[in-house]
């Protein structure tokens, strides 16, 4: 319901406004009000609001003396960790009748008393704090997807372990089952063969056992590498590896038919690592390729390309209306993004 006074500021604004030169719909529409308001407001001798609410409260009504009861009811120690829906029942049980569950509910909540009654309260996750990567080897992410085999209900777990400023599969491996004893090989492995030195990876992965297993924390401690993890049921805090597996899954080199060995398995993954971190031109880092962003050729492949595009362009100038392609190198890669980096990420 507008105020008196502002309906009589509002109309004074306009009137100055059309005064000026404005258009009275245009001035209305800033002032988020319709022109046909304004006309009506303006016909009225006091642009008073002549509305009428209710006359009469409802005969159903609580009165304040039973309000106070449901309050006094539902904060006894015998129920105060009970939801309605538990405490309506027990009463009735004993031949007494308050109020019915929604009412319960209408007043605890007009009472600011409507919480988790019980010591089952959601926890309140936090964002993980935003990771920023600008060389190799400063943030990997990992996660288990499965593979199907010819045996129903039977799969296997392909461990990928991601470099997300260069998108190159730094470390991979097809088991039988999971768990962190398995997830403990396959970064140790990844260890080595990238040369990493304490203290200067940092490890994100979603709350599954294997990542949170006390074998690969304890793995993790020795080696250096200061692990990260998602919020629980929250997939966007992983998405270079949620990406990773939507390629593999996706790509037209992944098998139709299911794996009839975990040998087989193993086979086509190393296939799919070295055509994924040699061949494929990468969307997201600018279409070059993860082992050539990793090693630090990228530079040169993309400036090459916009001094040919450039060229391009002055041979034939009138094929271009804007700028060419933008083929800069994407300095930084972020890793749950603050709201200002998300373009950027």
């Amino acid at each position: 319901m507008i105020a008196l006074e502002d309906k009589v500021a509002a109309i004074s604004l306009i009137q100055e406004a059309c005064a000026a030169g404005s258009r009275k719909r245009l001035a209305c529409e800033l002032l988020g009000i319709s022109l046909r308001t304004l006309e009506r407001w303006e016909k009225e001798d006091t642009p008073k609001d002549k509305r009428r609410g209710p006359i009469n409260s409802p005969a159903n009504k609580f009165t304040e003396q039973e309000r106070a009861q449901i309050l006094e009811t539902a904060n006894a120690v015998e129920y105060s960790h009970l939801p309605p829906t538990q405490i309506v029942p027990k009463l009735a049980d004993q031949g007494i009748y308050i109020g019915s569950e929604s009412s319960f509910y209408r007043v605890l909540n007009q009472a600011q008393q409507l919480e988790h009654r019980s010591l089952a309260r959601p926890r309140n996750h936090q964002k993980p704090t935003e990771l920023v990567a600008f060389k190799p080897n400063q943030i990997w992410s990992w996660d288990i997807t499965y593979l199907t085999t010819t045996i129903a209900g039977k799969f296997f777990y392909l461990y990928l372990f991601l470099d997300i400023y260069s998108r190159k599969i730094v470390g991979f491996d097809v088991f039988e089952k999971e768990s962190a004893e398995h997830a403990s090989q396959v970064v140790c492995k990844a260890y080595g063969t990238e040369g990493v030195q304490e203290g200067e990876v940092v490890l994100h992965s979603d709350n599954g056992s294997p990542m949170k297993g006390s074998t690969m924390l304890v793995t993790l401690q020795k080696l250096g590498i200061v692990p990260s993890f998602s919020r629980p049921s929250v997939s966007n805090d992983n998405p270079y590896s949620e990406s990773l597996f939507k390629t593999l899954k996706y790509c037209p080199r992944y098998p139709r038919k299911p794996f009839a060995s975990i040998e087989s398995a193993k086979k086509w993954v190393l296939g799919f690592v070295h055509w994924y971190n040699h061949d494929h031109h990468h969307s997201g880092i600018n279409f070059v390729t993860p082992i050539a962003r990793h090693e630090g050729l990228h530079k040169s492949i993309l400036e090459k390309r916009a001094q040919i595009y450039e060229i391009a362009r002055k041979r034939n100038p009138n094929r271009w209306s804007k700028k060419i392609r933008n083929w800069e190198t994407i300095e930084r890669v972020y890793l749950n993004p603050k709201h200002t980096n998300r373009k950027a990420a």
